[in-house]
Parts: structure tokens; C-alpha cells; sequence
């Protein structure tokens, strides 16, 4: 199973429509704290739809007890400044897609634990960043691509 790990996430829909698209991927949810919004917030729910009842949600009081629980993880940060573009990683089933909060993105020093599985998506010069849910969905497609998207109809 895939998942997907979001960082301190700020946004209720962003973080409703990932979970819809981690239903449809056959993915897991990790979010870790702080949240700053009630996963019963109704625009959660509005933009998860009905699948937000379908969907595997784990919850972490920070990074360090992400790493405890989920020992050995295969990490794929995603953020502007990795390194490989992410067509071009190769991606492990049952590894974990990590994303930044909406305002800051990823910890460097989250990152730098990371160097030579840090992806990027490539941009026009000058744009900022993407929105947080359309990254997950790229990246996390691309990985299902490669693995012959496994367990999907």
C-alpha cells in the first residue's frame, strides 16, 4: 500500500481532496501535527466527499514519532528544491510520499535526512509552488505507473 505523509498540513479541502484521492489510490493517509483544523471540519468532509469514511487515517504527534512507528519507511520528500524530478526516481511499492504544510513546505532539516530520494515537480520559472493536493495526485501516479499500478482496476 502506498501513502502519503502530510506535514503539519493548514488546509482543510487540500486535505480532503488528498484523502479522496488516496481512497481512489488505494493509499493510506499519514498526517502529522499539528493540524491546524479539525479533521470533523466541513470543509474536510465537503471536499473528501463520502470517502473520507473509506479511508485509512493514521495521526502523529511529530516527525520523530512518525519515524518510530513506521521504522525502515522508504521516504520520497517532495519540494521544490529536490533534487531528482519525479518522473525520473524510481519508486518502491509500499513507500512513503511526504509533503510539506501549504505555507513553508518541508523541514530542511527533514530534508537533508533525504538528499537521494528528494523529488521535485518541474515549474515555469518564477511560480512559487503548486497547490498541495494537485502534487500528491502527480507524484503519487507517477509512482503507481511505474509499479503497473498494482491493486488498481
Amino acid at each position: 500500500m502506498w501513502n502519503i505523509v502530510l506535514y503539519e498540513p493548514e488546509k482543510p479541502a487540500n486535505t480532503g481532496n488528498i484523502g479522496r484521492t488516496c481512497v481512489a489510490a488505494g493509499a493510506r493517509l499519514h498526517l502529522i501535527e499539528p493540524i491546524s483544523f479539525s479533521l470533523s471540519d466541513s470543509h474536510l468532509k465537503r471536499a473528501g466527499m463520502y470517502h473520507w469514511k473509506q479511508l485509512e487515517v493514521e495521526r502523529y504527534a511529530d516527525f520523530e514519532e512518525f519515524l518510530a512507528r513506521n521504522r525502515g519507511a522508504v521516504i520520497y520528500p517532495v519540494e521544490t528544491s529536490g533534487r531528482t524530478c519525479y518522473t525520473q526516481m524510481d519508486y518502491l511499492p509500499d513507500s512513503f510520499l511526504l509533503f510539506g504544510k501549504e505555507s513553508t513546505g518541508i523541514p530542511q532539516a527533514i530534508l537533508d535526512r533525504y538528499p537521494d530520494t528528494s523529488v521535485r515537480i518541474p515549474m515555469k520559472e518564477g511560480v512559487i509552488s503548486m497547490n498541495l493536493s494537485d502534487c500528491v495526485s502527480v507524484v503519487l501516479y507517477e509512482a503507481l505507473r511505474q509499479n503497473r499500478f498494482s491493486g488498481l482496476s
